[in-house]
């Protein structure tokens, strides 16, 4: 059985019993207040990759790009031309990264189940891009300390996950319904994961935290 000793987020919380919802556990941290599904619930790899073969988000999809440029606007404004990026779990088809190509970036990718590659996690970037990933870690405070490893001083760390805001609608929460999410994140959950790392925070759209490492 997979159990926690403490908070996966932010490492110094206690997990404390939030709510069960048709016989899945979730668990509410103490001091960051990020809420975990209980890993007695997670899906197996294979079960995972099945889910994400199915996700149709086609790089020159308009509305998926629309959906994108959410984080990809702020994103460009706070870069020099020609930054080079790492867009860490891309996906199956990586649309940020085109998006950021077109205006003028470096990329590489990364994903664990379509771009494998880990070679390009051994070199620092000037910034990295994680949207819709982090909801999906099961170790999430190891992999922002490999976040913070991969942006270089004054780089930029940015983030898209869908806040976590009403207790009282969590059950009936469309993000909470996929079974591959299994952390969720507030506002003050991303403060403290930049305290922790001493990086600054911007949240410049609904859903979005610019990182920057000082």
């Amino acid at each position: 059985m997979k159990v926690y000793s403490g908070c996966p987020v932010c490492e110094a919380g206690s997990l404390d019993a939030f709510q069960r919802v048709r016989g899945t556990q979730y668990h509410r941290c103490t001091v960051c207040e990020a809420t975990v599904m209980d890993p007695d619930h997670w899906l197996t790899e294979p079960q995972e990759r099945e889910i994400y073969d199915l996700h149709d988000n086609h790089p020159d999809d308009p509305g998926y790009r629309r959906f994108l440029s959410k984080v990809t606007g702020p994103l460009l404004q706070r870069l020099a031309q020609g930054a080079r990026g790492l867009d860490f779990g891309c996906g199956p088809g990586p649309a940020l990264a085109r998006i950021m190509e077109e205006a003028g970036m470096g990329m590489c990718l990364y994903d664990p189940f379509f771009y494998p590659d880990t070679t390009v996690l051994e070199q620092p970037y000037d910034f990295v891009t994680c949207t819709e990933v982090v909801e999906h870690l099961h170790n999430p405070a190891a992999v922002f300390r490999q976040l913070d490893a991969l942006v270089k001083p004054g780089g930029w760390l940015a983030v898209m996950t869908c806040f976590q805001t009403d207790d009282h609608q969590f059950a009936n929460w469309h993000y909470r319904r996929d079974p591959t999410h299994v952390v969720f994140y507030r506002e003050a959950t991303l403060a403290r994961i930049a305290k922790i790392r001493g990086w600054t925070l911007e949240v410049p759209a609904k859903d979005v935290a610019l990182f920057r490492k000082p």
